[in-house]
């Protein structure tokens, strides 16, 4: 299939009605894949590898950083984000407790020294050794604002520069239908160098920033906006257009993480289709801002609304925003896609609701 260039916000929608209509109907091979069972938690939401070429490694509902070990197919544990870890093993509620027993999302390992680096939802940018335990702060705040929703990260190899998002100062992340309804604008992109122990304000005013990753150059950064749906890249200071952002593309499904692969493409996991109707509320602001506010719980029907919507979606893009290639898992196994990581031929989907991650294996010689 010919990729595909957005251009206009009528032509994204056309494009990609098209292509879940069709192309992913008639070209999905995600019968293949394979299912790893997480014991007494969910939702992998983000998926790396050690240096080693290990793992992957997820962080999960009650804290955790745990491992897959292959040859003995199970997960075990690594690092852990709370020094309530006694604590939070009791722990049935998992989303309730986040708040104190954390809620790891963003991983990535720095491949130099072997350090994993954590965007935690509640406790913020952490970083945890090669031998894993008790993970340590590293960012709290910036410019005296507290994180509040940490949430994706990427890592400049080369520098050892950590790029991370904070979605929203107001909401938590239990709260994040609350966040989309409200159009709430405080999210930020920031920059951590570990040399200088300094963190920078890249972006603000951003609507829900999500996951981030550094381009195969080091010259921009690609960014999703999961409530406007929006594809951005954000072009650093070592290039000609530094601090200028753009809008390559408009998804009509709400995205989560973005993680380039070896050739410098990128794939998006896509938590569920965007609907007419939240379309609708978030083109005006004051309704979603009072639908958060009524006394009755409007906020949790749209959230399951939202999820009666969920699809098992993989987009692969180029730095373009040009459409490369969609999956779709139409058995309704795999849903609520958070991150997608191609490795070794193979390709590998986190999800911040589901019990278990997924693997595609031999992706490269059936696509």
């Amino acid at each position: 299939m010919k990729p595909l260039k957005f251009l206009t916000s009528s032509t994204i929608v056309l494009l990609c009605a098209f292509l879940i209509t069709t192309y992913f109907r008639s070209g999905s091979k995600f019968s293949e894949l394979e299912f790893l069972p997480i014991e007494g938690a969910f939702g992998p939401e983000s998926l790396t590898f050690d240096p080693a070429g290990d793992g992957p490694y997820a962080g999960v509902s009650d804290g955790r950083i745990i491992k897959w070990v292959p040859h003995q197919r199970r997960w075990v544990d690594f690092a852990f984000t709370s020094p309530l870890r006694e604590f939070c093993e009791n722990q049935t509620n998992h989303e309730k407790m986040e708040h104190k027993c954390g809620r790891p999302l963003g991983l990535r390992f720095n491949e130099k020294t072997g350090e994993l680096f954590i965007a935690d939802a509640y406790l913020g940018l952490l970083v945890v050794g090669p031998n894993g335990g008790l993970a340590s702060r590293v960012v709290t705040e910036v410019e005296g604002v507290p994180l509040g929703f940490t949430n994706g990260l990427d890592i400049d190899q080369s520098t050892g520069v950590v790029y991370f998002t904070s979605s929203s100062t107001n909401y938590p992340r239990r709260k994040y239908m609350s966040l989309i309804l409200s159009n709430d604008k405080t999210g930020r992109l920031l920059k951590y160098n570990p040399h200088t122990k300094q963190v920078t304000k890249l972006l603000d005013n951003l609507t829900f920033p999500n996951g981030v990753s550094l381009s195969k150059d080091g010259k921009f950064l690609l960014l999703i906006e999961t409530t406007t749906c929006k594809l951005l890249s954000h072009w650093l200071e070592n290039s000609s257009k530094g601090g200028t952002t753009e809008v390559l593309a408009e998804l009509p499904c709400y995205p989560d993480n973005i993680n380039r692969n070896s050739k410098g493409e990128y794939w998006v996991g896509v938590y569920s289709k965007r609907s007419k109707v939240l379309k609708w509320l978030l083109s005006f602001p004051w309704i979603g801002q009072t639908i958060v506010k009524l006394p009755f719980n409007a906020v949790e029907l749209a959230k399951v609304f939202v999820r009666l919507r969920a699809i098992g979606l993989a987009v692969k893009m180029d730095e373009n925003g040009n459409v490369v290639q969609v999956l779709e898992d139409t058995s309704g196994k795999l849903k609520f896609v958070s991150e997608v990581v191609e490795k070794d031929g193979n390709l590998w989907f986190g999800s911040v609701i589901l019990p278990f991650a997924s693997l595609y294996k031999n992706y490269d010689a059936q696509s």
